[in-house]
């Protein structure tokens, strides 16, 4: 239902039905990352993605995530990607590193590329905050993904 009488707006849709989403899943904190996988997953299968229309590459850490997703955005081969990863701050400087280099990559994909990229590398204080967000997160990105890629879809139609 418009909000606005006189002035279009576009419906927000999360039907995932006839997409094919592709996720790039950090390997380094595996145990947080298995956790936003499987959020993710289970969160596309409710929103009507096919199993068989998800494709998963998995990166030893958050540097190597955008790599991937930008082979996989340049492949036309799908309508959404999902980068998942936990950068967990130690005791150096690394941890800015990787978490404002991976994620100004994250938006050059997509940016680049014109294929919507959620981005679900969570950066967290240490491993208790990453396990309490992880489930969240997961399905936030799955939901994100695929308004974007409707979205996009009816901006072009």
């Amino acid at each position: 239902m418009p909000r606005y009488e006189n002035i279009y707006e576009y419906e927000t849709s999360v039907s995932g039905d006839g997409f094919v989403v592709g996720i790039v899943m950090s390997r380094f904190n595996r145990d947080v990352c298995e956790g936003l996988l499987g959020a993710c997953t289970g969160e596309l299968k409710r929103l009507g993605v096919a199993e068989s229309c998800v494709v998963i590459a998995t990166v030893p850490g958050a540097l190597e995530i955008p790599l991937v997703l930008q082979t996989m955005a340049q492949s036309g081969r799908f309508n959404a990607l999902i980068a998942l990863g936990a950068v967990i701050r130690g005791d150096t400087y690394h941890f800015e590193v990787v978490s404002n280099d991976s994620c100004r990559a994250v938006m050059e994909v997509q940016l680049h590329t014109g294929v919507p990229v959620a981005n679900g590398i969570l950066t967290c204080e240490n491993d208790d905050q990453a396990l309490a967000r992880m489930q969240e997160k997961g399905s936030d990105c799955a939901r994100t993904a695929i308004e974007m890629a409707n979205l996009l879809r009816a901006l072009k139609d």
